[in-house]
């Protein structure tokens, strides 16, 4: 298996980052913030992703850590003793020899190894490893971009939602201020100030609800950019209505989506890690063998030669051979082909779990396009309502109830068109995302500069 790094999501945050600071994002953001500047400041600043880029950064040091095991394994040590001599009459030595002397040993060590099966496997498990905390970190800036858009989205239908009550605030005391004077004009009845009021007081209510709803959607796009904002500049509307969807089909996606996504690299190299867990198990029964080199210098430590000093020195090779481990190593390699297996199963179910979410967000994006055409279609309608509803309560044949409920209808269908817009985009950023695709230059077309 040939092991590429990821350029697609890496070089995005690289030239994200890059952006952040040819746009000049301050440590303390004001004003109007778009999307490609959230997520210029999310990539930087998101805590889960910061989390993310120290497990890889954690996960990348195996590498050289399974390289050490190869190098040379050099110690040294070196000793020296007081020693306290009690002599046996019996004893063969000399009466000249001191009863109190020093004693010393320096010991220079030197292990390479040669030939070991399961340094080999452990290695290039540390180049699948670092594989797998690079894709992790790629799937984490997936979920950003999809978490900030998200939010971002949200505040802006937010904002929407209480732009249209305001809209239609004003529009009911305008009815309302209608209704009473045709009442004391004596053409009109108590019931449809009555019904105004009642439409006027819900109306408080819902602006009430809409606001604190801006405010807790800021909040959470805040949370993620870890700075405050005073407004989101909304979406560049003429380039939502004109976009259209690519020509890749649903096959097509998920094709791409299984190539390219860092799902699936992690669980391949997940299971990769596990088969070579299987060579390793199994070389445990296979001989290692080493080259051996040691100097070492003592004195004084021969009592029959108190005043003697030595240097040794030795060079060898160390042959070591596995016999019998009580069973370990058979349980080690059933254990190994029972994970293997288990990292089989899970890949397949991501793949099959991917193919789902794909699917579901490509008919998203499909659906999608059908359902703002209708609501397009539905809010020429609503309007044309309203005008008719206007010109008939001008006429008499309609009452001030009529026209409310035709801009009730009006206000309605244009927030589930505002909705249906935005949902139609985040789909399209999570199927970019589920792909592994750069969402930037996608953003950046949905943006409107804020210079």
């Amino acid at each position: 298996m040939e092991h590429q790094p990821f350029p697609v999501l890496r070089g995005t945050v690289q030239a994200i980052a890059l952006a952040c600071c040819a746009m000049g994002v301050s440590a303390s953001y004001a004003g109007v913030l778009n999307l490609p500047q959230a997520y210029a400041l999310a990539l930087e600043r998101d805590a889960t992703l910061r989390a993310a880029r120290a497990g890889t950064t954690a996960a990348n040091e195996q590498l050289p850590q399974a390289l050490g095991q190869w190098l040379p394994n050099v110690s040294l040590s070196a000793s020296r003793s007081y020693n306290a001599l009690l002599r046996d009459p019996s004893s063969s030595l000399t009466a000249t020899a001191p009863e109190q002397y020093f004693s010393y040993n320096q010991t220079l060590s030197m292990r390479q190894p040669i030939w070991r099966k399961p340094l080999s496997d452990n290695l290039t498990q540390a180049q699948f490893r670092v594989e797998d905390a690079q894709a992790g970190l790629d799937r984490e800036v997936q979920n950003l971009s999809v978490r900030l858009v998200g939010a971002y989205l949200e505040n802006l239908l937010s904002q929407d939602q209480l732009a249209l009550v305001q809209v239609q605030q004003k529009l009911i005391i305008s009815q309302l201020d209608a209704a009473q004077k045709s009442f004391t004009a004596g053409s009109g009845i108590r019931t449809d100030i009555d019904e105004a009021q009642a439409r006027l007081d819900l109306n408080r209510a819902q602006q009430l609800e809409a606001r604190l709803q801006v405010a807790m959607t800021l909040r959470q796009l805040e949370a993620i950019i870890n700075e405050p904002v005073d407004r989101l500049a909304p979406m560049n509307a003429a380039h939502m209505l004109g976009q259209s969807f690519e020509e890749r089909s649903l096959n097509g996606w998920i094709e791409l989506t299984e190539a390219q996504s860092p799902e699936v690299k992690s669980m391949q190299a997940r299971l990769e890690v596990a088969r070579l867990e299987i060579a390793k198990a199994q070389g445990a029964h296979l001989p290692t063998l080493d080259a051996v080199a040691q100097v070492m210098r003592s004195g004084s430590e021969n009592i029959l030669a108190l005043s003697s000093n030595y240097t040794n020195r030795v060079i060898g090779l160390q042959l070591n051979l596995p016999l019998y481990s009580g069973g370990l190593v058979n349980s080690s390699v059933r254990q190994a082909v029972a994970n293997y297996e288990q990292a089989q199963a899970l890949l397949e179910a991501t793949r099959r779990d991917l193919g789902v979410r794909v699917n579901r967000e490509y008919r998203g994006i499909v659906e999608g396009q059908m359902r703002i055409q209708a609501q397009e279609q539905a809010l020429v309608s609503a309007e044309q309502l309203v005008i008719s509803s206007q010109r008939s309560f001008k006429a008499g044949n309609r009452t001030v109830i009529d026209v409310l409920n035709a801009e009730q209808q009006r206000q309605v269908v244009l927030r589930d068109l505002m909705q249906a817009r935005y949902m139609f985009y985040l789909s399209k950023i999570k199927l970019l995302s589920l792909a592994g695709q750069d969402v930037t230059p996608f953003l950046s077309q949905l943006s409107i500069p804020t210079d």
